[in-house]
């Protein structure tokens, strides 16, 4: 039997105007590239952000690679992806961003050098399928849709943690650069748990390991604050 990533039984989320999500079950294996299918909006993102333990659920229990307490989750998880919460800054250029991301996830003491190509590289995972990696001399307003999304996966993930949740690929409209984006995340559960959402299924064709339709998602919009909350959990 395959180790379990995620293990959650009836969790749930609300919001002033009711509740969000949930009660939901989910069962995600360790590693690939799993996709939860229900429509965009608060519900799905806060489902999201709560694996990724940037959330707390209101009630239910959840259990993310051995940890229960959002803090503890969230220092095994990567999110990107989501509006508010990974931004990149549009006028400067991506070697920039880059090292000083690199230099934030560095001890103190450690020296640390300006960002080369094979640094955004090892964020964005191995080189299977896919495009190449964004130009390290570009600026951030200057990429498309797809390189801008590929740039922030690159950012959140030089870490590697071994749990890295995307946004949605259905935030990249077009078709082609919309399977090149779930190449990339299918090369990446070869290391480590990718979690993604969708509003369509995805062929098997594809490479996903495991593809769940999600019951109980609302789409009305959650307090900006509640939302600005959870950040708390990193700090």
């Amino acid at each position: 039997m395959a180790a379990s990533a995620i293990t959650a039984r009836a969790i749930t989320q609300s919001g002033p105007w009711g509740p969000v999500y949930g009660p939901l079950d989910l069962d995600i294996p360790e590693g690939g590239l799993n996709v939860l299918v229900g429509p965009a909006g608060s519900g799905r993102t806060a489902l999201l952000m709560t694996l990724a333990g940037r959330m707390k659920a209101r009630s239910g229990d959840l259990d993310v690679l051995g940890e229960s307490a959002p803090r503890r989750i969230f220092r095994r998880a990567g999110m990107v992806g989501v509006e508010g919460l990974d931004a990149v800054y549009e006028s400067v250029r991506v070697v920039d961003i880059l090292t000083e991301q690199i230099r934030w996830d560095a001890p103190w003491y450690t020296l640390v050098r300006r960002a080369r190509t094979d640094d955004l590289r090892r964020g964005g995972g191995p080189g299977v399928g896919g495009p190449p990696p964004p130009g390290l001399d570009g600026y951030g307003e200057e990429l498309p849709g797809l390189d801008g999304l590929l740039l922030r996966i690159a950012l959140g993930n030089t870490r590697r943690p071994p749990l890295l949740v995307v946004g949605a690929v259905d935030q990249v409209a077009n078709a082609r650069d919309q399977r090149l984006l779930v190449e990339r995340l299918v090369a990446l559960g070869t290391t480590q748990t990718v979690i993604t959402a969708s509003a369509n299924p995805l062929p098997p064709a594809v490479g996903w390991r495991t593809q769940t339709t999600v019951p109980n998602l609302i789409r009305h919009q959650l307090l900006i604050d509640q939302l600005d909350a959870t950040r708390e959990g990193g700090r």
